[in-house]
């Protein structure tokens, strides 16, 4: 005979969070990095969803599901920075159309490997599932489109430190472009060298900035954010 089926459920966890922007529609979040978005297999706790129940209670959309309420859209674990959060559906589908249409300002800042040769520049070029490392993307031909803009904030020789704004919103997308380039990102043990700046625990990415239209006043707002300390000790250490 077959088991029951399990009843999905995610527990409300007191975590504290860095509430940069509420009101009764939206939040936005500065999620710290080495904190997961979403409960998946493997990782049902600590989430950042985790934090969400126990701040919001039922204030939350339920179009992406029970394990992932309220979220719109997603940063990588090991990237910090802000990223908001639907309250309701209406709200969900109002800012989820600004992503599909780009129109949601993301803007990030990185330090990348090398020292680029244009002070500014495009990458595009498409990305899907990596052909044989299913856990990874990769620029193929054929894949979704996907466009970055970048431009240089300073230069360490060694290492670039980057402004970049999604056009696109594709998963690892900036890891991705960069590393297509012969720049991965400092730290990042999936894309980038064999030999990985570990004291960074993870990609040296920070979602710096958002902007969006707000569901209920049709106001563009736009939210920006500080480096974190991970971040400002590695750009001291490269100058």
């Amino acid at each position: 005979f077959l088991p029951e089926p399990k009843v999905l459920s995610v527990d409300a966890e007191n975590i504290p969070l860095d509430i940069v922007y509420e009101d009764e529609h939206l939040l936005v979040v500065n999620k710290p990095k080495g904190m997961v978005v979403h409960p998946a297999a493997g990782n049902y706790n600590g989430t950042l969803v985790n934090a969400l129940l126990y701040h919001c209670k039922d204030n939350l959309s339920g179009i992406n599901g029970v394990l992932r309420p309220g979220i719109v859209h997603r940063i990588d674990k090991d990237t910090s920075g802000l990223l908001m959060v639907a309250k309701n559906d209406y709200s969900h589908n109002f800012l989820a159309e600004q992503i599909k249409e780009h129109t949601f300002t993301r803007e990030y800042e990185t330090v990348a490997y090398g020292n680029l040769k244009q002070d500014s520049g495009i990458i595009n070029a498409p990305i899907a599932r990596h052909p044989v490392k299913r856990k990874q993307m990769s620029v193929v031909q054929g894949g979704r489109e996907a466009v970055t803009h970048y431009r240089v904030i300073n230069r360490f020789g060694d290492f670039t430190h980057l402004a970049l704004r999604l056009e696109t919103g594709r998963t690892h997308q900036i890891r991705v472009h960069l590393s297509h380039i012969g720049h991965p990102v400092a730290g990042d043990d999936v894309y980038g060298p064999k030999k990985v700046i570990t004291e960074l625990g993870g990609q040296c990415l920070h979602a710096k900035k958002i902007g969006f239209v707000h569901p209920r006043t049709n106001e563009y707002i736009e939210f920006d954010s500080e480096l974190p300390e991970y971040f400002e000790a590695f750009l001291k250490r490269c100058r």
